[in-house]
């Protein structure tokens, strides 16, 4: 190149030599060189183009129940927004496809656009915007026209407690014609698809903020104890109908013992979402199973029944215990499940204890001023609750 200006130079020179006086010569070979120079540019790459500018602007509503905590990157081709055709520089040159991307970098720009769009309550739920899709891509129709395609996808997840739950997934976009030459509506079109993205979030929001179980702000236990006892092999228990020997229908097993008692401990639940909490209306049962207990011919009397019926007893508080457990503790909407799994299994281990130390300083009701210890000690606790 350097070679080619020379000798451009040279024989310029001496044409000029010949036609044009001395004090002129040189700004004229100085202009004829600028136009050779912009000849020979004209055959270079064409200048990238410029970076697209998100514009940010109000958006047409406003939330009311969730706010934009922050927005990632989670798309797998990061390396455009856009590829759009470009008209050559010069007219024989065809049109070429140019990767484009937003000003200020593509994540940081929407961030952008989104959080000065939106009014910020952070007394609201917070909402981690995950941009999955978010691509322009454009195709000759004929040649002086583009058509253009916008993809945008993006999940929304409630962050609670230190923890994100997927809630909401969104597909949209959106199309377009211009001119070869004019590519101004590809930011407005593409900014209308980010708003209709979030304009579904927001209608999606006002609709399930009261009734879906993922946009719950709490969790709350109504417990209703079942003793309704119309089951021919399980008597639920009921301060109003005390054991009886004919509840024993088991065969006597084989050792020492006068009688045996098979209580148990469950509970069953439904739920709802009433005014953006989680109800949980748990029904529990107490109860002893007649074909599992037993007692011998001979000591059926008022003693061994009350033994028994300790047992049935002890039950019933440690149920009690249960109740009080979940009540006073909060449950969290993220895990309540597992917090009451765990205090249900906790709550057996209880039962069992209980059991085991009753029966061992009773000596199984054997020992008479130990089983009125316990009587007393197991009608101080029932007095505590109201069933």
């Amino acid at each position: 190149m350097i070679y080619l200006l020379l000798t451009i130079k040279h024989s310029l020179y001496e044409v000029l030599k010949l036609l044009i006086p001395g004090k002129f010569r040189i700004i004229t070979l100085l202009l004829l060189l600028g136009v050779t120079s912009g000849l020979i540019s004209a055959t270079q790459a064409p200048a990238k183009p410029e970076p697209i500018v998100l514009r940010n602007e109000p958006l047409p509503f406003t939330p009311q129940e969730f706010y934009i905590a922050d927005v990632v990157d989670a798309r797998k081709d990061r390396k455009a927004v856009a590829y759009v055709q470009m008209q050559g520089t010069t007219p024989t040159q065809p049109p070429t496809l140019q990767p484009l991307n937003l000003l200020g970098g593509d994540i940081p720009a929407v961030k952008k656009f989104v959080q000065q769009g939106l009014k910020r309550s952070v007394q609201m739920r917070p909402v981690l915007v995950r941009v999955k899709t978010l691509q322009v891509s454009e195709n000759l129709v004929g040649k002086e026209r583009v058509e253009g395609k916008i993809a945008v996808a993006l999940d929304f997840d409630i962050q609670r407690n230190g923890k994100t739950l997927h809630t909401l997934e969104y597909k949209g976009g959106g199309r377009y014609l211009r001119p070869l030459r004019d590519v101004s509506i590809t930011e407005p079109t593409l900014r209308r698809s980010l708003t209709d993205a979030l304009i579904y979030l927001n209608t999606w929001m006002n609709q399930e903020a009261d009734r879906n179980e993922k946009l719950a702000t709490g969790v709350k236990i109504v417990f209703k104890d079942y003793t309704t006892n119309n089951d021919p092999d399980t008597v639920f228990y009921s301060s109003k109908r005390p054991l009886n020997w004919s509840d024993f229908r088991a065969q006597p097993q084989p050792g020492i013992y006068a009688a045996a008692v098979l209580p148990g401990f469950a509970f069953t639940g439904q739920k709802e979402v009433v005014n953006g909490i989680i109800q949980l209306n748990l029904k529990v049962k107490v109860y002893m199973v007649r074909d599992g207990s037993w007692v011998r011919a001979g000591a059926k009397n008022p003693y061994s029944l009350n033994h028994e019926q300790r047992h049935f007893d002890i039950v019933k508080i440690v149920a009690e215990k249960f109740k009080k457990q979940l009540t006073e503790n909060k449950l969290l909407v993220e895990d309540y499940n597992n917090t009451i799994t765990a205090q249900y299994f906790e709550t057996l281990r209880e039962i069992t204890r209980w059991q085991k130390q009753y029966d061992d300083e009773s000596g199984h009701g054997t020992n008479v001023g130990e089983q009125e210890r316990w009587n007393q000690r197991i009608d101080n606790e029932l007095k505590h609750y109201t069933y």
